[in-house]
């Protein structure tokens, strides 16, 4: 498809979205776009709790063993499949439509899994529940990234990512009580199951009609007055629900030349060509977590039974500890993320969990292990694991541009899942069937050895992309040679330039400095020396503590946050705030839960903000 150029504009869109105090918006995009990943754990632990009951005559489907495994690996092909379609389809028409289209698919297709009559029935709308998932991770991750305040952005999509757990954690909870066969029959109990995940979906779409269309895809698709009136109404509820007369003024703008559409050819150009590393990077991390993820929870529950004797129905109270840790990963080290940053959280996490998968794979082969200390390893090592694999969405979605981040998101996905999430389950199934530990230890080192390899990855071509705008991570394409045409200003409503610019060969994409890498290199090994971050948003937040405490004296931590409204900081950044004036010296505290200012500790009229370094930028361009 032959790209459609209209007109290059200037505009503050981004910089307006990423000054936002935190409000009942964002909690509101939260709920409505991050909620699918309930449903996906939801549908993956329903697989892996039902597994065992699908293999009896009595469920109506008879399924063997290895069709269980089969089950799981056609779901992760539909999502495979529907991640390339609709995410291709999202950069092309939007956010919006294709995140209610999506959520559709998925609802009818997990309505008609439930009245599955034949394996055949089954496996099909497996896989069209899956191609739904799928649409939904490349639209919800790219709307939810371009939506939320970049100073957050990395503990959000963690917590969001994280959430999958909270739809594992349902989806056991259920299980115990529909799989059991003294309170349903069996061939209801797991249609019900499936019926589950019709009830959420309804409950989503409610929600979801409220969220709006990207402003940030909008003016890069020719529709800037469309996309102001979004940030405008936006900026109106942000004042209203948190009191604030005026919002600050953002001085960043960009110049970007719109286009109707980027061609599906400029968009591989782009991923293989122009950010060969991060590509690399992306199928890494991919691949590690798919394989690991899906080949454990798919045979999860045939793998209790088998080895441990576990009752079908008691099942679900092995994975309730297993997903509240999972879940508690993403929400304790989310906040890392942005402030440790991103090279050294991620890299450590994934080869933390290999390594500590690696040990279990030995326990499990000499036969040390029972069911409930089966359950605690997985519990520690998949607490590590959990906010690894949601950081690899997280990754993808952050550093390539714009025009292309759905189609990346889906791109990866399904090549990196494909690869390790399709085989994962079929492997495990093969290697469960056979009854040996020894085989299935196998296994758990291969997903090991994956994880440890995707960490050394991010360790060597890992970006530091933490509290960054998304134009500074990697530059739009229809920015790169913007400053070549005459520009018009996009919120200001002035009337475009007479006649249509003629497509000039475009420069090579240089990565972004970051205050840890002011630097860019030949070679794809980042020096040993980094430049500490340094967070003038958390320099504010202490400030405005000392000023409450110096002005209110020995305050509760409740009334504390209270009065500096650090409920607009956004989620944790408060408890954050409040850590760095205790290391600093600034504040003490005095009982449980009352903190006062250090007597002779700099107010905040002394306190200036360090002085970012800006290293001078090299003539060369390179390609990242």
């Amino acid at each position: 498809m032959t790209a459609v150029e209209t007109r290059t504009i200037t505009t503050k869109i981004p910089a307006r979205l990423d000054r936002l105090p935190w409000a009942r918006w964002h909690w509101m995009v939260v709920i409505g776009l991050g909620t699918v990943w309930i449903l996906d754990g939801l549908e993956v632990t329903i697989v892996g709790a039902v597994g065992a009951t699908l293999t009896k005559a009595s469920s109506g489907l008879h399924l063997s063993t290895a069709g269980v495994g089969l089950a799981g690996s056609i779901y992760i092909a539909g999502a495979c499949t529907g991640a390339l379609l609709f995410g291709y389809l999202t950069d092309r028409f939007g956010r919006k439509k294709l995140f209610m289209i999506t959520l559709g698919v998925y609802l009818v297709a997990t309505a008609l899994t439930a009245l599955s009559f034949a394996p055949w029935w089954f496996f099909v709308f497996r896989f069209i529940t899956g191609a739904g998932i799928g649409g939904e991770y490349a639209a919800i991750n790219s709307a939810i990234d371009e939506l939320i305040p970049a100073r957050v952005r990395g503990r959000v999509d963690l917590i969001i990512n994280g959430s999958y757990w909270v739809g594992t954690a349902a989806g056991a909870a259920a299980t115990l009580v529909l799989l059991n066969p003294k309170l349903l029959a069996v061939d209801l109990g797991w249609r019900l199951c499936f019926a589950l995940g019709v009830v959420l979906a309804l409950v989503i779409l409610l929600v979801r009609r409220n969220v709006p269309e990207s402003p940030r895809w909008l003016f890069i698709h020719g529709r800037e007055k469309q996309a102001d009136d979004i940030v405008t109404d936006i900026e109106q509820q942000v004042r209203s629900s948190t009191g604030i007369g005026e919002l600050d003024e953002p001085q960043e703008e960009i110049t970007v030349r719109q286009r109707n559409a980027i061609g599906f050819i400029t968009i591989a150009k782009t991923l293989l060509g122009r950010y060969p590393r991060r590509s690399a990077l992306s199928f890494s991390l991919f691949i590690g977590q798919a394989f690991l993820y899906n080949a454990i929870f798919f045979t999860y529950a045939i793998a209790l039974t088998t080895f441990y004797h576990v009752a079908s129905a008691s099942v679900g109270l092995y994975l309730l500890p297993f997903a509240a840790g999972n879940f508690a990963g993403p929400l304790l080290l989310g906040r890392f993320f942005d402030t440790l940053g991103r090279k050294i959280m991620i890299s450590g996490t994934y080869i933390l969990s290999g390594g500590l998968l690696a040990i279990t794979a030995w326990l499990f082969d000499k036969g040390t292990l029972n069911a409930t200390t089966q359950t605690a390893a997985w519990v520690i090592i998949f607490f590590f694991a959990s906010a690894g694999a949601s950081s690899a969405y997280l990754t993808v979605s952050e550093i390539f541009p714009m025009e292309t981040r759905a189609m990346a998101i889906a791109f990866f996905y399904a090549i990196g899942t494909g690869v390790g999430g399709i085989s994962g389950p079929l492997l495990f199934g093969v290697l469960i069937a056979s009854g040996k530990r020894a085989d299935l230890a196998i296994g758990y080192l291969i997903g090991a050895a994956l994880m440890i390899t995707a960490g050394l990855v991010e360790v060597w071509l890992g970006v530091n992309a933490e509290q960054k705008p998304l134009e500074e991570i990697a530059t739009p394409l229809t920015a790169e040679d913007a400053d070549q045409h005459p520009a018009v200003t996009a919120d200001a409503g002035t009337e475009p330039a007479a006649g249509q610019e003629q497509r000039r060969r475009r420069r090579r994409i240089e990565p972004a400095l970051t205050p840890q890498a002011p630097y860019r290199l030949w070679s794809p090994m980042a020096p040993v020396y980094a430049v500490p971050l340094i967070d003038i948003t958390r320099d504010r937040e202490v400030g405005e503590i000392t000023a409450a405490l110096a002005g209110a004296g020995t305050l509760e931590r409740r009334q504390l946050a209270r009065l500096v409204r650090a409920d607009l900081w956004g989620p944790g950044r408060f408890s954050a705030a409040l850590r760095a004036a205790v290391v600093q010296g600034k504040v003490r505290r005095t009982g449980r839960g009352l903190y006062t200012l250090v007597p002779g500790a700099p107010g905040p009229d002394d306190d200036s903000p360090p002085a970012q370094h800006t290293p001078q930028r090299p003539n060369r361009q390179h390609r990242e």
